[in-house]
C-alpha cells in the first residue's frame, strides 16, 4: 500500500471535533448514502412500537432506511482520496465525479423483506433489525461496490480495496454486507442478538440521501 492513510489530514478529529462538524456552530455537513426508505414495519405502527422495550431511543419510523452504500460526508471522502493519491487527484475533482456517478446510478425498485432478529452494530452503538432480502438486492449492492471500485480507479486511487477499508469517510467496518435497519441503541453494553416475531418490512425504491447537496448540475 503506497498511499497516505486517509484521515491523516483531518487533525480536527483528534482535537475532539465530530466528523462533519464545522466547529463554528454551523449545522454538520450532510452524509451521502444510497439507501432504500422503509415504508412499513409489520402490519402497523403497533408492531413497530412493540420494539420499544427492547432498545433505547426507538427511532421515528419516518427516518428508517436500509443503507446500500455509505459515502459519508462528500468533502471528507474527497479529502481521503486526495490524501491517498498524495494530491494528484484534487478534492474538487473527486466531489464532482462522485456526484455525477451517484446521479447516474440505476434505481432499485421497492421490495418486501422479513426481519426476525434484533442485532447490535456499530461497535455496540446501534441496534438494528436484521432483514432477509431478495437475492437481487444483494446483487444490486454488489454492483454499487464494484461501481465504487471503478470510480476510485478512475480517480487514480491505487490499491482500491485497501482504500475502501481504510477511508474514514466510507466507514466500512464489515467485509460482508448484512442488510439491516437501525431502530435505536442497545439497552446496555452487554446487549446481544434478540429473536423477535417475524416482521414484514416494506421498502421504497432506492434513492440518494441528501442528494440535493451534491455539487454540479442536478437532474432536469
Amino acid at each position: 500500500m503506497t498511499g497516505q492513510k486517509p484521515g491523516d489530514h483531518r487533525r480536527r478529529r483528534a482535537a475532539g471535533h465530530k466528523p462533519g462538524s464545522t466547529g463554528s456552530g454551523v449545522p454538520p455537513l450532510p452524509r451521502i448514502t444510497v439507501e432504500m426508505p422503509v415504508l412499513a414495519v409489520g402490519a402497523g405502527m403497533a408492531d413497530f412500537e412493540n420494539l420499544g422495550p427492547r432498545v433505547n431511543g426507538l427511532r421515528k419510523p419516518g427516518g428508517l432506511h436500509l443503507t446500500l452504500l455509505h459515502i459519508g460526508i462528500l468533502a471528507d471522502f474527497a479529502a481521503d482520496v486526495s490524501a491517498w493519491t498524495k494530491g494528484i487527484t484534487h478534492p474538487g475533482t473527486v466531489s464532482l465525479r462522485t456526484a455525477t456517478w451517484l446521479r447516474d446510478l440505476p434505481v432499485l425498485p421497492g421490495f418486501s423483506g422479513t426481519a426476525g432478529k434484533l442485532v447490535v452494530f456499530g461497535g455496540g452503538r446501534v441496534t438494528a433489525l436484521e432483514v432477509a432480502v431478495p437475492e437481487e438486492v444483494h446483487e444490486f449492492q454488489r454492483t454499487l461496490v464494484e461501481g465504487l471500485r471503478v470510480l476510485l480507479d478512475d480517480l487514480l486511487v491505487d490499491n482500491v480495496d485497501d482504500f475502501i477499508l481504510a477511508s474514514p469517510a466510507l466507514g466500512f467496518r464489515y467485509p460482508r454486507w448484512m442488510p439491516h435497519v437501525a431502530v435505536g441503541r442497545p439497552l446496555d453494553r452487554h446487549s446481544v442478538t434478540q429473536e423477535i416475531d417475524p416482521l414484514d418490512v416494506a421498502f421504497g425504491p432506492s434513492q440518494i440521501r441528501n442528494g440535493r447537496f451534491l455539487p454540479g448540475p442536478g437532474p432536469d
